[in-house]
C-alpha cells in the first residue's frame, strides 16, 4: 500500500438518513448525501462522453449539486481494493468510485485529517 494513497477504514451506509458516512486512516471522517453522490457518479455515461473523464471534471464541491430527485443506494459492491461501485434505485449501476475520488469528493465542513 501507498502511503499518499487514500484509504478508508470504515464505511457506513445509513439508508434512513440517505448518507454514506466514510471514515478515512488520515483521520478523516466524510457524510457524502447519497443524491448529490449520485450526482457525482464518475461513469462516462453520466460525465457526457470520454472528454469529461479527466479529473478537471471532477465536482469541486458536491454539496452544491442539485440532484433531479432523490437517490437511494440498494447495493454497494467492492471492487477491488482500490474502490467500491454502487447499485442505485434508478438501475444504474456503471459508476466506480474509487477511494481517491471519494477522498476528494469529502465536503468541505468534514473533519479533515492529515489529507
Amino acid at each position: 500500500m501507498t502511503p499518499n494513497k487514500p484509504r478508508p477504514t470504515g464505511i457506513t451506509l445509513d439508508k434512513t438518513t440517505g448518507v454514506l458516512q466514510i471514515t478515512w486512516a488520515d483521520g478523516a471522517a466524510c457524510d457524502y448525501p447519497l443524491s448529490q453522490l449520485r450526482e457525482a457518479c464518475p461513469c462516462v455515461e453520466c460525465r457526457g462522453g470520454h472528454s469529461r473523464m479527466g479529473r478537471e471534471f471532477d465536482p469541486d464541491n458536491i454539496l452544491v449539486l442539485i440532484p433531479k430527485r432523490s437517490y437511494k443506494i440498494q447495493t454497494l459492491e467492492m471492487v477491488g481494493n482500490y474502490a467500491f461501485q454502487p447499485v442505485w434505485d434508478d438501475g444504474h449501476h456503471t459508476g466506480i468510485y474509487t477511494w481517491e475520488y471519494l477522498r476528494r469528493l469529502c465536503p468541505p465542513d468534514a473533519p479533515q485529517g492529515d489529507a
